[in-house]
């Protein structure tokens, strides 16, 4: 991955906020971050297929929910700008992990609907 590419795809205030909440997290589902982000489903799930297609995020379905986390063949350096921004940067994100604290109603909902 070139760092073009790399800036390229953290340009964006929500691909750089879901990409440090995953980091942080270690992985998130789609209605973890569209709670911390205050978003819709598609607008969350539109920037989280952007960041899979610059190799930046994975995903795994299970059951009704597709969960992300950092690809595991993100070159060192991209985790390490990565950590490195989230920890100078703490309170850019400080809103959006308040949000994740607790657990989110859309997840909980949709769980009690499974058999």
């Amino acid at each position: 991955m070139s760092p073009l590419v790399f800036f390229k795809c953290l340009a964006d205030d929500t691909r750089l906020k879901s990409l440090l909440l995953i980091l942080e997290h270690q992985e998130l589902c789609v209605c973890d971050l569209q709670q911390a982000l205050e978003l819709s489903q598609p607008k969350v799930s539109r920037h989280l297929s952007e960041l899979r297609k610059c190799d930046l995020l994975m995903d795994e379905r299970r059951g009704r929910w597709v969960y992300y986390r950092l690809h595991p063949q993100l070159p060192a350096w991209a985790t390490g700008i990565l950590q490195q921004t989230a920890a100078h940067h703490q309170d850019y994100l400080h809103d959006c992990q308040q949000r994740l604290v607790k657990p989110s109603p859309l997840c909980e909902s949709e769980f009690r609907k499974l058999p």
